[in-house]
């Protein structure tokens, strides 16, 4: 198991506790990182305290992605708390319900902008609110998933949308390497959860996997959560700029 001992860490995008964020967060805790944790809105709060409950967070917070005020809050607080940060793990994606199950060709142009802004943007708005609290440098880590580099059924806007935040991990990564602080991007294979449920057919896509992935089951939120410790911590040093695959193979296979 990786060591964070002695470090802080930032978790946003944990929906329930059967989100990828969630298996991240737990996996942190597990190492001895201390974590601050947030939550979208009211609404979504009462889902999400359960896990901040479990994880001992010592600062749990509103973040909306689209309200840079709820983000100079947070980061205000860590600061205020901690003085530092050590690590940040972004799992944020989203698009319009009616953008997402259209072909890309009838994507409004709203539609696209706001999943752009929220999956990608928001992980380099993030980036840069860290920076100055990773004196000693950082890892930021963020989640994608393969459709990003082949098309996938139903997957659509989300496609080039993923693609942007792979691109943005490899910049990001050589911007900040001077710095010390390593991007890197977790490219999972399905996971039953409650955001990838709004994909049409979701089912089907991991009945698929299941079938075909190399070890022939999907991946469990505690090997996501196992790599991203990992990559949060002091061996991981030299490693940034990577789409690291979590998908039991299912990448390698036409």
């Amino acid at each position: 198991m990786a060591d964070l001992s002695g470090k802080v860490g930032l978790v946003v995008g944990i929906a329930n506790s059967h989100s990828i964020a969630a298996g991240c967060a737990k996996a942190y805790k597990a190492a001895g990182a201390e974590l601050a944790v947030t939550y979208l809105n009211d609404k979504a709060k009462p889902f999400v305290e359960p896990v901040a409950g479990e994880l001992a967070s010592p600062l749990f917070a509103p973040y909306d992605y689209l309200d840079p005020a709820t983000a100079d809050r947070l980061f205000d607080g860590i600061r205020e708390k901690w003085g530092r940060l050590d690590f940040l793990l972004h799992s944020v994606a989203y698009c319009p319900m009616e953008d997402l199950h259209a072909p890309l060709i009838e994507c409004s142009g709203k539609g696209f902008a706001e999943a752009m802004q929220i999956s990608c943007h928001s992980f380099i708005d993030l980036a840069r609110r860290a920076v100055p609290l990773m004196e000693n440098g950082g890892a930021l880590t963020t989640v994608t998933y393969h459709g990003a580099d082949e098309v996938f059924p139903h997957y659509n806007v989300m496609g080039p949308v993923k693609a942007a935040l792979e691109s943005s991990v490899r910049t990001l990564a050589a911007d900040l390497g001077p710095k010390g602080i390593r991007v890197n991007a977790m490219s999972t294979g399905p996971v039953p959860t409650r955001a990838a449920s709004g994909l049409e057919d979701f089912k089907e896509t991991l009945e698929d996997a299941r079938t075909r992935a190399p070890i022939r089951r999907l991946v469990t939120l505690e090997e996501i959560g196992g790599f991203a410790a990992f990559l949060a911590s002091d061996p991981a040093a030299a490693v940034t700029g990577g789409i690291h695959y979590i998908d039991g193979g299912l990448n390698i296979i036409a």
